[in-house]
């Protein structure tokens, strides 16, 4: 099942990074047959359904929100990929992981033998990694396509906004951004090689529209620790407490 008014949305991102319908189709078959096993989404959604959820991106606001991730250990943490390395040297565990294979595949590994849940995402440009799924213990397949068979469609575009998409699919009570920055400073732990910074930038400006319209239609309480989003509520550390 896709997010309603969803098509509409992955047609834009199509027609402005000039992205293949075809291909992204392509690289999820690829995909499914790489998993052949389904993963039970029951599980998933027991993680997150009416619960509290932490979205951790890899921005550069990312290494200030250390020591308050490591306070909250009991939180469900979805992580986008590259944001997995700095929480696995700070010893903060993940426990679902959003990716496109663009990170730093030893700590993604690490990630999924401490059991997290790896979200893998097809699409156009990453075919020849796919492979990598099948090191993780727990994986889950996705697309900005039609969804079929063991790959699914929960919304989204960047590895950030994606894992927010996922919390509200899955029903999360609160959602709170940290190091889900959408500025023009890329943090350190965002990829492990930027080959076109002004893509990259207007990647995450298109993320950005996306979690805007996703306030729009969403019955989660929204709220960032970092930059002002419209529809979420701006947060402090210090008054995280107070919310949940």
């Amino acid at each position: 099942m896709k997010l309603k008014g969803w098509e509409k949305k992955y047609t834009e991102i199509l027609r402005e990074f000039h992205y293949s319908r075809r291909k992204d189709a392509q690289s999820a078959r690829v995909l499914s047959s790489i998993l052949r096993t389904k993963f039970p989404l029951k599980k998933l959604e027991k993680m997150i359904k009416n619960q509290t959820v932490f979205i951790i991106g890899a921005g550069s606001s990312l290494n200030q929100s250390i020591p308050i991730l490591k306070k909250y250990k009991n939180i469900t943490k979805i992580v986008a990929d590259g944001a997995t390395k700095a929480l696995i040297e700070y010893k903060i565990k993940p426990d679902i992981v959003v990716t496109d294979l663009d990170g730093d595949q030893k700590f993604l590994k690490k990630a999924s033998k401490e059991n997290a849940i790896m979200i893998v995402h097809a699409h156009g440009d990453n075919i020849e990694k796919l492979h990598l799924a099948t090191d993780y213990r727990y994986c889950i397949g996705t697309t900005e396509g039609n969804p079929f068979r063991n790959i699914h469609n929960f919304g989204g575009f960047t590895d950030g906004d994606r894992c927010v998409f996922l919390a509200k699919y899955f029903g999360a009570k609160k959602i709170i951004l940290f190091g889900m920055d959408f500025g023009t400073k890329i943090g350190r732990y965002s990829k492990n090689k930027i080959i076109n910074r002004t893509t990259k930038i207007r990647k995450l400006r298109r993320g950005r529209k996306l979690l805007e319209w996703l306030a729009l239609q969403n019955h989660s309480e929204l709220y960032t620790t970092s930059k002002q989003i419209k529809g979420f509520n701006t947060v402090r550390y210090a008054d995280l407490g107070k919310i949940f």
